[in-house]
């Protein structure tokens, strides 16, 4: 069976499949990720993260095409808090009248008690960096709704999955593994876009990076982070940024991305690149200066006259005046076909238990030990 199935949903705006009971929406550049059976019943299903401002009516029509009208679910789980992954959630939290699960070292973040710290536009070299300055990082407050994930690694309402802490893109960033067939939800511990690129995210062309550099300021942590995940060797994976990927190319990329990190995700320069933020229990403490050189103003001059041109060429296009190329999606399959698929071994592999690699165990450098950092080391085979 291949490893990848060779399909792509035509309309954008519908829900798309990434394995048995896992579906998602992409909404402009976020996924919004819904977990359970076609038809559940109301409060039998769990929605990961909220997308983006203004994306509420949407999600809910994506949810009622799922489960049903006036179906509503069980919970609701963050991989992190930046807006783009909670800018609909004190719409959904309140309609929905549902409670919403966060790792402790994201609470600071969610309860207004602290920004995020500020993000490094300089890096990436693309345009959605430049952008990120506009980017609204808090502090959100989801006042009694936000409750903190079980200790022992459940996430309430998704039984068979695990939480994991995959810190370094926010302080309390986790990930969601289902074991019995390693699916994965990745949020943004790594994506499968080239995400600080405007016409990558545009175009949706799938390959594997990273966490978004222009709001990572911990890559030591992120380093670590990517390494376990691609230990574990995931058969299907779906991140907060670009289509869902499978079997062994995702495998055999995440371990290349792993042992490349330092040269392949890390920025060559810029705020965080040496030196982490700062932070602990109660939010930031300390961030390092920005770093602001002649080129890399050059650089961020040329990408917000590309933003400009490509705003300009979104709204023609919402017009109906220009429409870009349909992007090649190799990797992306309907909801349309989950039954099929799922009795056909689901289009994913599971074959690749034994190419698991091992840690090599590298400590992350640079974190001083009074940053309050996540213990963030799981076995994860």
């Amino acid at each position: 069976m291949a490893d990848i199935v060779l399909h792509r949903e035509p309309s954008r705006g519908t829900t798309r499949y990434v394995a048995p009971e896992v579906s998602y929406l992409h909404d402009k550049f976020v996924n919004v990720i819904f977990v359970g059976a076609p038809g559940a019943p109301d409060r039998e299903w769990t929605l990961v993260d909220a997308g983006l401002p203004g994306s509420a009516d949407k999600i809910k029509r994506a949810a009622a095409e799922l489960f049903g009208a006036g179906s509503r679910p069980a919970a609701i789980i963050l991989t992190h808090g930046h807006v783009d992954h909670v800018g609909a959630i004190h719409t959904l939290a309140r309609d929905w009248d549902v409670p919403v699960y966060a790792h402790e070292m994201e609470l600071p973040y969610l309860t207004g008690r602290s920004a995020y710290p500020p993000p490094d536009p300089l890096v990436g070299g693309g345009a959605m960096s430049v952008l990120s300055v506009l980017f609204p990082r808090g502090p959100f407050d989801l006042g009694s709704r936000i409750r903190e994930l079980p200790a022992d690694g459940s996430v309430p309402s998704m039984a068979g999955w695990r939480w994991i802490p995959t810190p370094g893109h926010s302080p309390g960033h986790v990930s969601l593994v289902r074991d019995i067939d390693r699916t994965l939800i990745a949020g943004d511990a790594f994506v499968t876009t080239k995400q600080e690129s405007l016409t990558a995210t545009l175009t949706e062309r799938p390959e594997l990076h990273g966490p978004p550099m222009y709001f990572t300021p911990d890559w030591g942590h992120a380093r670590e982070s990517l390494r376990h995940l691609a230990d574990y060797a995931p058969a299907a994976v779906i991140t907060g940024h670009g289509p869902p990927m499978r079997g062994m190319p995702l495998q055999t990329g995440l371990r290349q991305l792993a042992s490349q990190f330092d040269t392949r995700a890390r920025p060559a320069h810029g705020r965080y690149r040496d030196r982490p933020a700062i932070t602990d229990a109660n939010g930031v403490v300390d961030v390092p200066p920005p770093q602001v050189s002649a080129r890399t103003m050059l650089l961020a001059s040329l990408a917000v006259g590309v933003t400009i041109g490509l705003v300009v060429a979104l709204r023609r296009r919402s017009d109906g005046q220009v429409a870009l190329p349909a992007a090649r999606q190799p990797d992306d399959v309907s909801l349309a076909r989950s039954a099929e698929l799922a009795a056909a071994d689901g289009g994913y592999d599971r074959t690749a238990d034994a190419t698991t690699a091992s840690t090599d165990g590298v400590a992350v450098g640079n974190v001083p030990a009074s940053a309050g950092a996540v213990p963030f080391y799981v076995d994860l085979r």
